[in-house]
């Protein structure tokens, strides 16, 4: 009799037992696609922001300059011929010929967000998330690139030559403000372009580092500036 009972109660007991357990096997793929899902699903929304937000400050970056050389453009034109002051008018001709410059390369030399947003968007819509990680790297480049060395190089050449002539008209203090204006006005230039993939790439991610059998939990970042590109490690 209490053999009987026994094996009722441990029947019973298997009978609940293994539907809970079975349940328990199907909710965990469950659980586990639905975090990828919302992992996926943060990482698209971090991409909107960069790109979008990308675009828009890169419009009003290209608009906004252009509407400063092309305000100082007309500025020098009429003082180069109205301007009562002799030197006033021989500066003005040459503040005519540097706003030329410098408006023609706003003109021509376009930021790459709007480009990269466009891209972006196409790989969205396909689902190539590999791909926009690429295109987010690319754009960062791109971004170290016109804050390097480099983007200064044509600044430097035509606000030297304008120092200079100034100076050979025998007003070396003009000439040497001038250069050093002209220099200030780039560097605003360089450093109020967008750089969001660049502060993207640069946030610390969470990440776990291997070392045969022990595992370090811990955060990475990997560090885009205009004279240096590597990682950081913390834990």
């Amino acid at each position: 009799m209490h053999a009987f009972r026994l094996l009722s109660a441990l029947v019973t007991t298997l009978v609940i037992a293994l539907p809970v357990s079975l349940q328990a096997h199907a909710q965990a793929p469950s659980q586990n696609y639905s975090q990828a899902q919302a992992q996926t699903g943060g990482q698209w929304n971090t991409y909107d922001d960069v790109f979008e937000d990308g675009a828009r400050h890169a419009h009003v970056w290209q608009w906004g300059w252009t509407g400063i050389y092309g305000t100082s453009l007309a500025v020098n034109a009429y003082q180069s011929s109205e301007a009562n002051d002799p030197d006033d008018r021989f500066d003005a001709r040459v503040g005519v010929v540097k706003s030329a410059l410098a408006l023609g390369g706003m003109l021509t030399d376009r930021q790459p967000h709007p480009a990269a947003l466009a891209e972006y968007e196409r790989l969205k819509a396909s689902g190539e998330l590999s791909g926009v990680q690429a295109l987010g790297l690319q754009l960062a480049q791109a971004e170290r690139e016109r804050r390097g060395w480099g983007a200064r190089v044509g600044s430097l050449v035509v606000n030297g030559v304008a120092g200079a002539v100034i100076a050979a008209d025998g007003r070396e203090s003009d000439g040497a403000i001038n250069f050093a204006t002209g220099m200030l006005v780039n560097e605003l230039q360089i450093w109020t372009q967008p750089n969001q993939a660049t502060s993207a790439i640069n946030r610390f991610k969470p990440a776990t580092l291997s070392l045969g059998p022990m595992t370090i939990p811990g955060e990475y970042a990997l560090h885009v500036g205009p004279q240096q590109l590597g990682a950081t490690w913390r834990y």
